[in-house]
């Protein structure tokens, strides 16, 4: 299954960019997420990885499969019968940047997760949506 969402921020690229890497403060701006440890030291980089709590889910560890840095990475947490893959996405826009956020469940258990975290899943890409656009802004 897959879900999605996009949000414009009246802030610079490199700046959303900034907000958005750092991944361990995500819980200061998101209530889609209680904590975030980067299990890999230093800044997100290919192969990082980080475990993630989030409310009413099970937590995940994550690894970075794909990076352009400044502009896009994106991680993958495996579990029994399901693959998940999140895309973060920062690209100019007028007005500032657009940001766009994107989770692929597959594998054989994938469509029942996802069919059944639905509600929560695009519940929690709208939350991180919303307060990394203010976060930003307020910057």
């Amino acid at each position: 299954m897959e879900f999605g969402t996009s949000v414009v921020v009246a802030a610079p690229v490199g700046l959303v960019w900034s907000v958005y890497a750092d991944v361990e403060r995500w819980p200061s701006w998101t209530a889609s997420v209680t904590s975030v440890e980067l299990l890999t030291p230093g800044p997100l980089a290919l192969g990082s990885r980080a475990r993630v709590k989030q409310p009413r889910l099970p937590t995940t560890v994550w690894r970075v499969v794909e990076l352009d840095q400044g502009r896009s990475w994106t991680w993958e947490a495996r579990g029994p019968g399901v693959l998940t893959t999140a895309t973060h996405r920062v690209d100019p826009a007028e007005g500032g940047s657009l940001v766009t956020l994107g989770l692929v469940q597959a594998g054989w258990l994938g469509g029942l997760v996802g069919r059944f975290t639905a509600g929560l899943t695009d519940r929690y890409l709208a939350l991180e949506a919303e307060g990394l656009k203010a976060r930003a802004e307020s910057r």
